[in-house]
């Protein structure tokens, strides 16, 4: 979870909603790293966990992901999770809850929804208070530059 901070802190950064993640194999071996990119990269899909996981498949050539562990910042949204349970990720470990958007437990539970055929194992709250603060930190930042902007200054984000 330490990785997906650092990956957070990156997109942070780089004017994104600071999400990481990291994919390791079930040896606990590094497969792909990835932070939020949709504003950099003009796509709605690009979520930290949907570029983690296309950089897994691609680097294994295989878009099937058995056995693997997802550890991201945040918990995902329902695209993310989708993304997941087709890639048959093993387990999912994310830190801040999502109360407005997660989809492993908050809002809904796709890890776990019966009319699927993949089920992802789930352990939320690792290092939370870290992931949040960081989510905090960063929209505080992002009301305060939209308050130069209504008075007129001239904003450090685009």
């Amino acid at each position: 979870m330490q990785l997906a901070l650092k990956q957070a802190e990156l997109a942070f950064s780089r004017a994104e909603v600071p999400v990481g993640a990291v994919l390791t194999d079930g040896e606990g071996k590094i497969l792909s790293v990835a932070h939020n990119a949709p504003v950099s990269l003009n796509d709605p899909t690009a979520h930290a966990e949907v570029l983690a996981l296309r950089r897994a498949a691609s680097l294994t050539k295989n878009y099937r992901l058995p056995g693997t562990v997802l550890y991201t910042t945040l918990e995902p949204c329902a695209m993310c999770v989708g993304a997941m349970i087709h890639a048959r990720v093993g387990m999912l470990v994310f830190g801040a809850a999502d109360p407005k958007g997660g989809a492993a437990g908050s809002v809904v539970d796709l890890t776990r929804a019966p009319c699927l055929n993949h089920y992802i194992e789930v352990v939320g709250g690792v290092l939370s208070e870290a992931c949040s603060e960081m989510l905090q930190r960063f929209f505080r930042a992002r009301r305060e530059e939209m308050k130069k902007v209504a008075s007129g200054e001239v904003p450090k984000w685009p």
